[in-house]
C-alpha cells in the first residue's frame, strides 16, 4: 500500500510540473493562473492578414484581459521573445507581439518609468519625402537630420499613435510588426494592444526592458 502511495503521489508531481510549464509568470517569477487564452503568449490561430510591405500573413495581434482587473500596471519588455507583457498588481494581463530596434538602432534594456503619453503623436526624425502635387513617395525611410525636402517635396512625419515614452526618444506605440526586430528604437505594437497598454497607464508607470 505505501509503495502504490509513493507511486501515485510522484505520478501526480510529474503531472503537476508538466501542467505549470505554460503557465505565465509574475514579475517575481511565481506562477500566476490567469485563466485566459494568451497563457505564456500563445491563444487561438489569429486572422490572416493580406502580404504587403513584407507584412507576414497571420501576423499576431496580442491578447487582453485586463479590463475590470486592479492592482498597480506595470510593463515588462522581452526583446528575445519580441513581445511586451502587462501586469496589474502580480497578474499578468495581457501580452502584445512587438519589434523593437534593429542592430543598428538598438532598444536598451534598463528599468524605466512612463514619462509622456500623447496619443497623437507623430515621429520629430523619422518619416517620409512625398511629392506635394502627385503625393507619390520619394523617399520611405526619411531621417530630418539628413533628408531634406527639395523643390515640390514635402517631409510628413511617421505617426506614432498611443506613445508611451519610457528612455528619452524612445517609446511604446502603435506600428508595422514584420516579424522581427526592424525599428529605430522604438518598441512597435499592434494597434489594438498599443491602445489597450497607453489606457491603462499613467505617467511613472515602471517599464522593464530585457
Amino acid at each position: 500500500m505505501k509503495c502504490f502511495n509513493r507511486i501515485t503521489t510522484f505520478i501526480g508531481c510529474l503531472i503537476m510540473i508538466s501542467l505549470t510549464q505554460c503557465i505565465p509568470y509574475d514579475m517575481l517569477g511565481r506562477p500566476v493562473n490567469t485563466g485566459t487564452q494568451y497563457l505564456a503568449g500563445y491563444g487561438p490561430p489569429p486572422t490572416g492578414l493580406p502580404i504587403s510591405e513584407g507584412t507576414p500573413t497571420n501576423q499576431p495581434k496580442g491578447y487582453w484581459d485586463g479590463d475590470g482587473v486592479s492592482g498597480l500596471a506595470k510593463i515588462r519588455i522581452i526583446r528575445s521573445e519580441q513581445k511586451a507583457y502587462f501586469y496589474k498588481g502580480n497578474t499578468l494581463v495581457g501580452m502584445a507581439p512587438i519589434s523593437s530596434g534593429d542592430n543598428t538602432h538598438e532598444t536598451p534594456a534598463g528599468s524605466f518609468r512612463i514619462t509622456q503619453k500623447s496619443r497623437d503623436h507623430e515621429s520629430s526624425l523619422y518619416g517620409i519625402i512625398k511629392h506635394r502635387i502627385t503625393g507619390e513617395i520619394l523617399n520611405k525611410n526619411a531621417d530630418t537630420r539628413i533628408h531634406k525636402p527639395g523643390p515640390d517635396e514635402v517631409f510628413v512625419r511617421a505617426p506614432m499613435p498611443y506613445f508611451l515614452r519610457f528612455n528619452y526618444g524612445i517609446g511604446m506605440h502603435t506600428g508595422f510588426l514584420p516579424g522581427y526586430a526592424a525599428s529605430h528604437g522604438c518598441v512597435r505594437m499592434p494597434d489594438f494592444m498599443a491602445k489597450k497598454f497607453f489606457e491603462n497607464t499613467k505617467i511613472g508607470t515602471p517599464v522593464i526592458v530585457e
